[in-house]
């Protein structure tokens, strides 16, 4: 049976990105961040929880048709699917079921990093589309997205970062 995209062509969607650069080759920064601890990347910051960690997951991460349940800090999860595995270069996700507000806001989100060589490092650029649901883009447009975007900032910093600490550690 055929899946259902969340999101076509046809669909009226919010998109936010935001980027970081860092030092490691873009091989080893998409090695290290897409397989990654959520819980060493997303701390929480004003009204959005941090992520403690990722239950049920199939595979390891590595091919689209994976799936996860973000566990959040607030007690709140999700639903997580990877669409899209193009190693060196982008992934991209899916996000539906969530448990907390965002179920009264959002038919569900698509995710995209992408890893661009820049220099002799790495562009990393992290790209979140919200679907709204009927009548909820306005306040998604005005009060979420600003403060989504600032959350999303610390996020993609912080894959940065610790991909440059693991990468030493090794």
């Amino acid at each position: 049976m055929a899946r259902t995209l969340l999101i076509t062509g046809e669909d009226r969607t919010i998109p936010v990105t935001v980027q970081t650069r860092t030092h490691l080759v873009p091989e080893d920064a998409f090695g290290i961040i897409v397989p990654i601890d959520l819980s060493l990347v997303f701390k929480g910051w004003g009204p959005f929880p941090g992520v403690r960690g990722a239950k049920n997951q199939t595979g390891t991460w590595d091919s689209a048709g994976q799936s996860r349940n973000p566990d959040l800090t607030d007690g709140s999860t999700a639903d997580e699917r990877l669409t899209e595995y193009t190693a060196p270069h982008s992934f991209a996700y899916e996000i539906t079921g969530f448990t907390n507000a965002m179920r009264r806001l959002v038919a569900g989100v698509r995710g995209e990093w992408t890893f661009t060589p820049d220099a002799k490092g790495t562009l990393i650029r992290w790209t979140y589309e919200f679907k709204p649901l009927p009548g909820r883009r306005w306040i998604l447009r005005r009060i979420v997205v600003p403060l989504w975007q600032r959350y999303m900032q610390q996020g993609v910093e912080g894959a940065g970062r610790a991909a440059e600490r693991i990468a030493a550690s090794r």
